[in-house]
């Protein structure tokens, strides 16, 4: 099975492009994130065509996840239950399903903005309930994943020059800590192979040449427990996708696996 995580940036943008990774890729099971799209703008007929199953939880302009499957997909809950609010609003950010016999999640964390922001707290308890919601299918002998953009860099070596992010969200204590609380409930960070540069980061800003300059951040993560690790044969990231014109400014993450050995 050919497992990805993708936060393409509005899928209403990317739709084209993504039809094209989606058939080039061999991509059974793909996270979305930032489909920045109503549920009714959603585009299952188009992936439909493709052969894919899919599933939404997105309310608008802002945030938005999705699965699509070839190997089907069941048991489909919206939301991260006992999430916080943002405003008084229930953010759709988070959606799972199993596919092919793997519980997957596709998440798509809070940015945090600011350390001093209120999003920032917002962000910290999104995490706390994350790792509540997922403790019991970490711990499980199903193969389980969470996929998505986790607004974090997990360590300095994830992020081109640490310096310039000092003091900034994306690379704190407690924004690290909370990916300490995903591995304690018994999650494992699977980290891609490098290709063309020694470090596998996913997101690069559009300012500032920051691609081809490779100034990037490593915030596209997947963390699966025992089981999946055990049947991970391969994982990179598909830095090609991000080139050329009308790019998301991440590119996609992907793991194959061998759920029979």
């Amino acid at each position: 099975m050919r497992i990805a995580t993708y936060n393409v940036n509005s899928i209403t943008a990317r739709l084209p492009r993504l039809l094209a990774w989606l058939e080039s890729s061999g991509t059974d099971v793909l996270c979305v994130q930032e489909t920045k799209c109503s549920a009714e703008q959603f585009p299952h007929d188009e992936l439909r065509e493709l052969g894919y199953e899919s599933a939404v939880n997105a309310t608008g302009r802002w945030n938005g996840v999705a699965l699509l499957s070839k190997v089907g997909l069941e048991d489909v809950v919206t939301g991260l239950p006992g999430g916080p609010d943002y405003e008084g609003v229930q953010e759709p950010r988070a959606i799972s399903a199993t596919c092919g016999g793997v519980r997957v999640w596709s998440v798509y964390v809070p940015n945090g903005r600011e350390v001093e922001h209120d999003h920032y707290g917002y962000k910290l308890g999104w995490f706390r309930a994350l790792a509540a919601a997922v403790a019991e299918d970490a711990a499980g002998p199903r193969p389980f994943a969470v996929l998505g953009d986790f607004n974090v860099a997990p360590t300095d070596e994830d992020v081109y020059d640490p310096a310039v992010f000092a003091g900034a969200t994306h690379v704190t204590p407690a924004e690290r800590a909370a990916l300490e609380e995903l591995r304690a409930a018994g999650l494992s960070d699977v980290f891609p192979r490098a290709l063309k540069y020694d470090r596998p980061y996913t997101f690069w800003d559009y300012r500032m040449l920051a691609f081809p300059k490779n100034r990037g951040m490593r915030i596209d993560l997947v963390y699966g427990n025992e089981p999946f690790t055990k049947a991970v044969t391969d994982a990179y990231v598909d830095r090609e996708e991000r080139k050329g014109k009308g790019a998301s400014d991440h590119a996609p993450v992907v793991v194959d696996l061998d759920l029979d050995r």
